[in-house]
C-alpha cells in the first residue's frame, strides 16, 4: 500500500488475506511442479538434510550393487564349469569301466612244453590231452646219473610228471609270480600232471589246462606279467632256486624250455585298451581347457583367482565383505594321470594293467568328491552374495522412501490446497469489493 493513501480496515484486511491466499498458491503451485514440499534448506533444514544423507547412502548402496552383480556372475561361472568338469569325469569313468571289460583279452598266457611228448607205447586213437592226463609219465628225460634214477619219476607209471631226484634237504618246486603276488608249491617223484595243473589252479595268480595237443597252456588270472619257474626249495630256509642252468632232467624243459632259462614269462595286450588311451586323455586334457574357460570379467575362480565383494559403503574395519578365494582346477590336481600304453610312472595309469585301471576308478569317484565339495562351497558363497543382493536393493529402496517421505510432497493434498486457495481467493476478492462500496458511497455525495 503506497504511503499517503488511507484505507479503512475492511479495505486493508481484505488486500491482506489476498495477498496471503497468492502467496499459499504460489507455494502450492511449486509443491505440484516439483513434487517437492521440501526442495531447499530454506524449507525445512532438518528434513531437507536428512534427506540428503538418505539418498547418499541408497545411491552408494545401488552402486554396490553392480559390483554385487558382477561377483555373482562370476561364482556362478565358476560353478557351471564345475558341472561340465563333473561330466567330463563320468565320461572318463565309462571309458575306464570299457577297458576293464576287455579284461580276458589281457590275460597273459603262457605255452607249456608238450606233456604227452614221450608218449611212444599207448595207442595212436588215445588224445595227446588223454595220455599226457592218464596215461603217461611227461617231462622226464634219460636218466643220468645226476638225475639219481632210483628215485626219479618213472616213465612207466602213468601221468606221472617225471621229475628228478631232488638235492639233498630240498624239494622239487615250481614258483608262480604276478605282479607282487607269488605263489610256490613242491612236486615230488609221484606228482601227477594232475597235480601240477590243480596245483597250478590253486595259486589263485593263474590257471593251467592241457589241450587237446597234449600241451600245458597257463593263462594269469589278472594282467600282471606272469612268471613260472621251475626249481628247488632249501627245506629249512624256504629259499628256492630256480633251475637256471640245468640242462638235463624234468626242471629244465617241465615249461617248454630247450635250455636252461627255465622261467618262463608272459604279458596280455588288449587292443581294445590301447584304442581306449587316447580316447581317456583327450577327455582329460578338457578339463584343464573347460577349468581355463569358466572366469567372468577377467576373474576364475577355477584358475585360482581370488573374488572380493563389498557389501556396504564403509571403510577399513567398518567394511563388510565377502573374500572367495578360488582354486586351481586341474586334471593333475584332481589326481587324474593320463593312460598310457605300457608301464606307467607317477600318477599315470597304465591301461593294460587291471590294478592301474582300479586306481584310475578310485581317482575319478575321488575327484567326483572333491569337486562336489568345491561346488558345495562355491554354492554357499553363491547363496550369501545373492541374500545381501537382495538385502542391499531392499535397503536402497528403505532409504529412498524414508527421504522421499521427508520431501515429497501429498500431490492429492497440494491440489486439494490449490482449489481451496482459489475458493478462498474468489471470496476474498468480493468482500474486497463489497468493504469499496463505502467508498463508493461517499464518492455518490460528492456528485
Amino acid at each position: 500500500m503506497s504511503a499517503g493513501i488511507s484505507l479503512n480496515s475492511s479495505v486493508r484486511s481484505s488486500l491482506l488475506s489476498l495477498q496471503d491466499t497468492a502467496n499459499l498458491q504460489a507455494t502450492t503451485q511449486n509443491h505440484l511442479s516439483t513434487g517437492k514440499k521440501v526442495a531447499s534448506a530454506l524449507d525445512n533444514p532438518t528434513n531437507f538434510f536428512t534427506a540428503t544423507s538418505l539418498n547418499n547412502r541408497s545411491a552408494t548402496l545401488t552402486g554396490l550393487l553392480d559390483g554385487i552383480s558382477n561377483g555373482v556372475q562370476t561364482i556362478q561361472a565358476a560353478s557351471k564349469g564345475i558341472d561340465s568338469i563333473t561330466n567330463l569325469v563320468k565320461s572318463l569313468q565309462s571309458t575306464v569301466k570299457q577297458a576293464q571289460s576287455d579284461a580276458a583279452a589281457n590275460r597273459p598266457k603262457i605255452a607249456g612244453s608238450d606233456l604227452s611228448a614221450n608218449s611212444t607205447t599207448f595207442p595212436s586213437t588215445a588224445s595227446k590231452r588223454d595220455l599226457a592226463l592218464n596215461k603217461v609219465v611227461v617231462g622226464a628225460q634219460t636218466a643220468t646219473a645226476a638225475d639219481d634214477p632210483a628215485t626219479a619219476g618213472d616213465q612207466s607209471t602213468a601221468g606221472i610228471v617225471g621229475v628228478p631226484a631232488a638235492a639233498a634237504l630240498s624239494t622239487n618246486s615250481v614258483q608262480i609270480k604276478a605282479g607282487n603276488a607269488t605263489y610256490k608249491f613242491d612236486l615230488t617223484a609221484t606228482s601227477t600232471v594232475r597235480d601240477l595243473v590243480n596245483s597250478i589252479n590253486a595259486s589263485g595268480i593263474a590257471t593251467a589246462t592241457v589241450d587237446d595237443s597234449g600241451k600245458l597252456n597257463v593263462s594269469g588270472t589278472g594282467s600282471d606279467a606272469l612268471t613260472i619257474q621251475a626249481g628247488s626249495t632249501v627245506t629249512s630256509t624256504g629259499v628256492f632256486t630256480s633251475d637256471d642252468t640245468a640242462t638235463t632232467g624234468a626242471n629244465a624243459r617241465l615249461f617248454g624250455t630247450v635250455t636252461g632259462n627255465v622261467a618262463a614269462a608272459s604279458s596280455g595286450n588288449s587292443s581294445v585298451r590301447s584304442n581306449l588311451v587316447k580316447q581317456f586323455n583327450d577327455l582329460r586334457d578338457q578339463i584343464d581347457t573347460l577349468a581355463k574357460d569358466s572366469g567372468f570379467n577377467g576373474t576364475n575362480l577355477l584358475a585360482g583367482d581370488k573374488l572380493s565383494i563389498t557389501f556396504n559403503e564403509k571403510t577399513g574395519s567398518a567394511q563388510n565383505k565377502l573374500d572367495v578365494q578360488g582354486n586351481i582346477l586341474s586334471s593333475a590336481n584332481l589326481g587324474i594321470g593320463k593312460f598310457v600304453d605300457g608301464s606307467a610312472t607317477g600318477g599315470d595309469f597304465n591301461v593294460q594293467n587291471d590294478a592301474d585301471l582300479t586306481k584310475a576308478a578310485d581317482a575319478l569317484t575321488n575327484s567326483l568328491t572333491s569337486l562336489s565339495s568345491t561346488s558345495s562351497g562355491l554354492g554357499s558363497n553363491l547363496s550369501v552374495v545373492q541374500t545381501r543382493q537382495d538385502f542391499t536393493k531392499q535397503l536402497a529402496n528403505v532409504l529412498t522412501t524414508g527421504a522421499d517421505n521427508l520431501t515429497n510432497a501429498d500431490l492429492n493434498s497440494e491440489a486439494a490446497n490449490y482449489t481451496a486457495l482459489q475458493t478462498r481467493q474468489s471470496i476474498a476478492q468480493q468482500t474486497l469489493g463489497l468493504a469499496n462500496q463505502a467508498n463508493q458511497g461517499v464518492l455518490q455525495l460528492l456528485r
